[in-house]
């Protein structure tokens, strides 16, 4: 109780803090109603890309340290090339750990025969969403795939120098005459080093979104780098209040690229200052 005390009371200074500043964020929030029943309707999660140098036991473990129940495998924890019956038995543990195994992030697809793959990878694990990056190309045959196999794809962005799809627009655009349940999987960190507002376009591009990936980052240029959330310049209250107001009921992932050989104490430190920022908002 009291570190949860301690905790609020951190953001609520950090909100008065920033009124000082002449930003204020976070204490523009006591006055909003921007969550009318109380509750969130998204949930935090965690993309395994941050536990990359870990194996999938570990990384279950990990996740569940930090009080996440919702996870997305990467390849090096449920290897794309492993049989139906491998993929069956490592979601089975997952599941057994009391985790929720909601999407594969992020897939590749270069060609049919991954696209092919990558939608028997996800049957076989039961999952009910691919976070991929498809070539252009390749659409017409994801629009195909989602309509037999009712399963989503939240497209990702990965930022400057990226040439299919480096903005949350970008992938909009090319996915919003298909099928509805192609999407996107708006990554904030890459979103802000484009010079964007992450919020703006969740907002703007809410009847399709399906996955976020969240983070922080140091500077809002190219060469920006993840640091422990807070610790940037990404305004996190306003995303989750926009979150919120479009009623997003999917997950919020942490991915954290920083500090891949121990990674644990930044994201603890991340996750406790997303749920801090949660209880005030």
């Amino acid at each position: 109780m009291e570190n949860r005390q301690n905790r609020r009371e951190f953001v609520k200074l950090a909100g008065l803090g920033a009124v000082a500043l002449g930003a204020g964020p976070v204490a523009m929030a006591a006055g909003e109603k921007s969550r009318p029943n109380g509750k969130v309707p998204f949930k935090l999660g965690m993309a395994s890309y941050t536990f990359r140098k870990f194996p999938t036991d570990k990384t279950i473990q990990m996740t569940k340290r930090l009080g996440l129940k919702y996870i997305e495998f990467k390849s090096m924890h449920m290897p794309l090339e492993s049989s139906c019956e491998q993929i069956k038995k490592v979601a089975a543990v997952v599941q057994a750990a009391g985790l929720v195994l909601y999407s594969a992030s992020v897939v590749y697809i270069n060609n049919p025969q991954e696209l092919d793959r990558a939608f028997e990878y996800a049957k076989c694990a039961g999952l009910e969403m691919l976070t991929a990056v498809p070539k252009h190309q390749l659409l017409e045959l994801v629009d195909k795939k989602v309509k037999q196999y009712d399963i989503k794809v939240a497209i990702h962005n990965h930022g400057p120098g990226d040439e299919l799809y480096p903005t949350p627009a970008s992938i909009y655009d090319k996915v919003k005459g298909f099928d509805k349940r192609i999407g996107l999987c708006i990554d904030i960190g890459h979103t802000v080093r484009s010079g964007l507002d992450p919020a703006e376009a969740a907002e703007k591009y809410a009847d399709r979104l399906y996955d976020v990936h969240i983070k922080d980052v140091d500077k809002a240029v190219a060469e920006g780098k993840t640091v422990e959330m807070g610790r940037g310049i990404i305004d996190i209250p306003k995303l989750f209040r926009t979150l919120i107001k479009v009623n997003y009921s999917h997950a919020a992932s942490f991915e954290f690229e920083k500090d891949a050989n121990d990674p644990l104490p930044g994201v603890a430190e991340s996750v406790g200052y997303a749920k801090g920022v949660l209880d005030v908002i």
